[in-house]
């Protein structure tokens, strides 16, 4: 039994008149008050607690300039250290102060090589092995979140 397009209508027009009879329901009392307050609670925060598009314009303007001067430095860095930190001229440039940078180069350069030798002797299925059981365990782990989490949020039969 497929309904006429006419009845659908004829449907629709009754249950919209049928609902726009009904009152209209109240709000609790105490809702406007404590909407209010929250508005008011978020208007009396710091700029600065407030999300990026309430901030002033320089400040903005100086986060967005210092993100990228970060994201500038951390691509720089990642090629020094994959290329072997092998830029002569800034390192005569600041030998005196960054001694501590090729103590840290040295020190990065034996851990990385330790971890390919590593990685290289470790039998594949030994890697494999080791992923499908971090697998299992996240998923065991959280099967019992997952239970204790309705264990403790069930409602009380007694």
């Amino acid at each position: 039994m497929t309904p006429s397009p006419e009845n659908e209508q004829r449907l629709a027009r009754t249950i919209d008149r049928t609902l726009r009879e009904l009152p209209a329901r109240r709000a609790p009392r105490s809702l406007e008050s404590r909407v209010l307050a929250e508005l008011a609670r978020l208007e009396a925060l710091p700029w600065w607690r407030k999300s990026f598009v309430h901030w002033p314009l320089p400040a903005r303007l100086m986060f967005l300039l210092l993100s990228v001067g970060l994201a500038a430095m951390v691509v720089i860095a990642g090629i020094w250290g994959g290329a072997g930190l092998e830029a002569l001229p800034l390192r005569s440039m600041f030998a005196q102060e960054f001694t501590w940078f090729d103590n840290a180069a040295s020190v990065y350069h034996a851990i990385r090589s330790f971890g390919e030798i590593m990685l290289r002797n470790i039998p594949p299925l030994w890697l494999y092995g080791g992923l499908a059981f971090i697998a299992a365990m996240y998923a065991a782990f959280f099967g019992l979140g997952a239970a204790a989490f309705k264990a403790l949020h069930a409602p009380n039969n007694s």
